[in-house]
């Protein structure tokens, strides 16, 4: 009698994922009781054994204006500490995000939650407007984690205009 392999146990399911009721139409799924973690089959990282956070670092170079002395990192600090919102509550970081101060040229956003360097630059523009600060400063993205503040080239605009 030949030997027989066993194969893990597949369902094919039309309708939702009993553990995180995820919707796979028509696909053979493992079952989600083999899994001996108790991971959901959905979830690819579980299955990869990535965590599910990653750490998101974010720089705001602010070292141009500051020199000039037209902006304060420790109000923009305060700020970002007061308006950054962790599961909808402004205000409480706790431990999932930390804001920090380089001297006078730097903050930095490390974030070990989802967080999106979009949100960071939405923020940035607030603090702007709000120190009436928006019409000669701009957020410009310098790298991939990085946005530096700038002042608008007012000079070179102006010259421009002069000879027309």
């Amino acid at each position: 009698m030949p030997s027989t392999i066993q194969y893990p146990r597949t369902v094919v399911n039309p309708k939702y994922c009993p553990v995180c009721n995820d919707l796979q139409e028509f696909k053979p799924v493992p079952d989600p009781s083999a899994r001996q973690d108790g991971s959901c089959w959905a979830d690819p990282k579980a299955a990869t054994g990535k965590s599910a956070s990653s750490k998101h670092k974010f720089v705001i170079d602010y070292s141009r204006p500051a020199s000039d002395g037209v902006f304060d990192g420790a109000d923009f600090e305060k700020f970002l500490h007061d308006r950054i919102k962790v599961e909808g509550k402004a205000g409480q970081l706790g431990d999932n995000v930390k804001i920090t101060r380089d001297g006078n040229t730097k903050i930095t956003v490390t974030s070990n939650i989802p967080f999106s360097k979009r949100y960071l630059k939405y923020l940035t523009k607030k603090f702007l407007k709000k120190n009436t600060l928006r019409d000669w400063i701009r957020v410009v993205a310098s790298s991939k984690d990085v946005y530096q503040l700038r002042f608008y080239n007012i000079a070179r605009d102006g010259e421009e205009e002069e000879e027309e």
